[in-house]
This record gives structure tokens, C-alpha cells and sequence, in this order.
């Protein structure tokens, strides 16, 4: 593996940037932001800021979401004529609930290439210390801001079965969670990631009603950036199972991670290992 890093004419580079921690940002993405001719930001200030710490002076252009359709013709015309451009957004990947879309479709649409530089991404970042199964999961980016249409989409949701991933903001944060108490349960996992990579980082591991109970403690915990990430909707009959096999279960999770103790429960005894691991989860979440 080659560390020789070059940037190439009329090339489109979408570079991820940090969600907090300045040193999360990649070798690559630096070296790809000090060669390119042009960098394109969702808020040229920000960016600037984040520019500056790491000593590139690029030329900035601005590029959001009130501008994106009409400014995209501008940078295609600047890719088509030898320039290269690095897309950037204020935090994380571009395109992930950031400008970029119409950009990188009119990119493919006049055969102009199109490569990323992936780094940071607060869903990913989420997700992987969630606990819950991330083989399978649905990202829906922010719930809508009115309650009917939020409640409309968590019923379209209710019996998704993969693992949800939302982001939410301070401001909206409690009605979102109530309006999922209502949709889905005060028992079903949720795990609240906020201020990922800052200094304020805090994962909670809990059922919805304990997790609205926790909240309201200190109104401090619902301030931040968050995400959300949902169980999948599991229709567990643990009344079906055999004792034995949960009581295997509760036994081998002492000593082996969840996902391995559902799995050996599993073949003994012929079950899911999906309703296993759930049910080991709440027995978990329990103890705590």
C-alpha cells in the first residue's frame, strides 16, 4: 500500500471531515484538501476554521443547501475545465444529511469522476457501539419536525425489522422520544449516542421509557447533537422457549460476548439466534 498521495484534474473529491475531534480527520483527506484547486463547503466560516488548524490554504466556495442546484453548474463547469475540487461539509461525510446530492449527480451525468475520502460519519460512529445487530439497519436522517408527519413515518417503521438509525437536535429531541413512546413501546432498545468525538460524548444503552425517565432528570442531557439508534421490531414469544436454553443463555453471557452466547444457545437447542439475542439484551440491560 502506497502512502503517495495525488490529486488529478477535473475530479471530484468528496472528503469526510471531523464530527468533533480535530485528530479524526485522515492523512489522506489533508493531503487530498492541500492539492486540490478549489474546496467546496456548506459554510465557507467553519470550514475556514478547520482549514486553518490545519495550516491549508484553499479557496473556499460556498455550497448549501439554498444554493446547491443553482452553484452545481458552476463547479461542473470548473471540473470540465481541469480543475479539481474537494466537497466538504461542516461534519462528517457530504451527502449524509449534507449538500452534495445534486453535485455529485450532475458529476455522473457529464462523466466527470467522482472519488471519495471516507473518514468520520456520526451514524457509523453510532451504530458500532450501539449493541444492537448491525449486519442489517435503515438510516433515515432527521425525523420530520412536525408531529403528525413524524409520527406518520415511526408507524411506516414500526415493524421494520432492521436497525434504525435517526439523527435528532436539541430542540427536538424529547417530543421525537415521546412520539416513539407512543409508536413503539416504552420497552422497546434505544441507544441515545450525543456529542460523538467531543468532550461531552455519552452512549446510553436503555428501553425508550427509561431512557425519557433519564432525560428528564437533568435537563442538560437533552442538549447536543444526537443519534438515535432503534431496535428492530422482534416478535419474541419467550414463553415458547425452553428454560433451559435461556437459562444457558443468561450463564454463557457472563462469560462470552452476547453474540456468541445467542449463537451456541442457538444450535444446542435449534433457535434464532436473533430472538436470543434480544432477549439476552433485555436480560442484560436488567442487571444494570
Amino acid at each position: 500500500m502506497s502512502s503517495f498521495i495525488t490529486v488529478e484534474p477535473s475530479t471530484l473529491y468528496i472528503v469526510a471531515t471531523p464530527i468533533g475531534n480535530l485528530g479524526d480527520i485522515t492523512l489522506r483527506a489533508i493531503e487530498t484538501l492541500k492539492q486540490v484547486d478549489l474546496i467546496a463547503a456548506e459554510d465557507t466560516r467553519h470550514s475556514g476554521l478547520l482549514l486553518q488548524h490545519l495550516a491549508i490554504q484553499g479557496r473556499l466556495f460556498a455550497l448549501h443547501d439554498h444554493n446547491e442546484q443553482q452553484k452545481s453548474a458552476v463547479l461542473i463547469e470548473k471540473l470540465k475545465s481541469g480543475l479539481s475540487i474537494a466537497l466538504i461539509s461542516d461534519a462528517g461525510t457530504p451527502l449524509i444529511n449534507d449538500p452534495g446530492y445534486h453535485l455529485v449527480k450532475a458529476c455522473y451525468e457529464q462523466k466527470i469522476n467522482v472519488v471519495p475520502i471516507p473518514g468520520p460519519c456520526a451514524a457509523i460512529a453510532a451504530l458500532c457501539v450501539s449493541g444492537l445487530p448491525t449486519d442489517r439497519f435503515c438510516y433515515e436522517g432527521f425525523l420530520p419536525s412536525k408531529s403528525k408527519s413524524r409520527i406518520d413515518l415511526l408507524t411506516q417503521l414500526q415493524q421494520e425489522t432492521r436497525t434504525i438509525v435517526f439523527y435528532e437536535s436539541t430542540h427536538r429531541i424529547m417530543d421525537s422520544l415521546n412520539d416513539m413512546l407512543t409508536i413503539y413501546g416504552a420497552d422497546r432498545m434505544v441507544v441515545l449516542a450525543k456529542e460523538l468525538t467531543k468532550s461531552w460524548e455519552t452512549v446510553i444503552h436503555q428501553p425508550l421509557g427509561q431512557l425519557i425517565a433519564w432525560l428528564k432528570i437533568d435537563s442538560n442531557r437533552q442538549k447536543g447533537e444526537f443519534v438515535l439508534i432503534i431496535e428492530g421490531f422482534q416478535q419474541v414469544e419467550q414463553q415458547t422457549l425452553d428454560p433451559k436454553a435461556i437459562q444457558l443463555l443468561h450463564q454463557l453471557q457472563r462469560e462470552l460476548p452476547l453474540k456468541k452466547a445467542a449463537a451456541i444457545v442457538a444450535e444446542i437447542y435449534g433457535l434464532k439466534k436473533n430472538q436470543l439475542y434480544q432477549i439476552g439484551l433485555t436480560h442484560k440491560t436488567a442487571e444494570i
